[in-house]
């Protein structure tokens, strides 16, 4: 009989070889990779299995980085890691108490998106309405960035509150060059779920003598239905 020939085991993206020992640069790199569409099954698991050896300085870096590479293992393990989403929800929480306003909320991002998107048996200190609050609030304390309104919007979408999102939508879709390519992806599965939002329709055509020209995307955010303009939401 033949013999079995042992496989090598699968290759790691050499940045994240680098910064293994660094939790943050670890979660830098592989954000990186996904953004570019690099990033395999062993990718996410290498930085998992470091971020947990990762030294703790005290900050709120580390946890952060334990938090949001436990997600990314969990978006590619689905059904077969729900039982670490207790870990991301136990991280995010010591991050945030440690720096609320690191990386202008990065840890309340996640732990407002883990509360609304995973089932309620799963987390042991949230639900969605807890979930929507903190994505307000952020919008609130940081409303020029565009990913906690990104966030916000995939939220209320995921809650069936299309009209509270479109503002958000709209405000993504102005400045979506200045988001993330991974953002930049969710925004237009958030849009395409969303329907044709006010701001992305099509002008009607101007009239004889008058001026063409793109829709305002301020005017079409303000006639929105919902909870009100961005501005608004901030301030609930």
């Amino acid at each position: 009989f033949a013999c079995g020939t042992l496989q090598p085991p699968p290759s790691v993206a050499p940045a994240l070889v680098a910064a293994k020992d660094n939790a943050l640069a670890l979660y830098d790199a592989l954000e990186v990779l996904i953004d570019e569409g690099n990033d395999t099954p062993a990718d996410r698991e290498f930085a998992y299995e470091n971020v947990l050896k990762a030294r703790d300085e005290g900050g709120p870096e580390t946890p952060f980085a334990r938090a949001a590479i436990t997600g990314r293992l969990i978006q590619q393990r689905g059904l077969l890691a729900a039982g670490l989403v207790k870990d991301v929800e136990r991280d995010a929480e010591l991050s945030r108490a440690r720096d609320p306003g690191f990386r202008e909320g990065a840890a309340t991002r996640l732990l407002g998106t883990l509360y609304v998107m995973a089932p309620a048996s799963l987390v042991s200190h949230g639900n969605s309405e807890i979930g929507v609050e903190l994505l307000e609030g952020l919008v609130a304390a940081y409303p020029e960035s565009l990913e906690n309104h990104l966030r916000l919007a995939e939220a209320y979408l995921a809650l069936g509150d299309t009209p509270s999102a479109l503002p958000h939508l709209c405000r993504c879709m102005a400045e979506k060059k200045e988001l993330r390519p991974s953002d930049q992806v969710l925004l237009d599965e958030l849009v395409v779920g969303a329907g044709m939002p006010g701001c992305l329709e099509r002008p009607a055509a101007p009239e004889s003598g008058g001026r063409g020209g793109p829709p305002s995307l301020v005017s079409a955010d303000r006639a929105l239905p919902g909870r009100g303009s961005t501005e608004q939401q901030g301030g609930q």
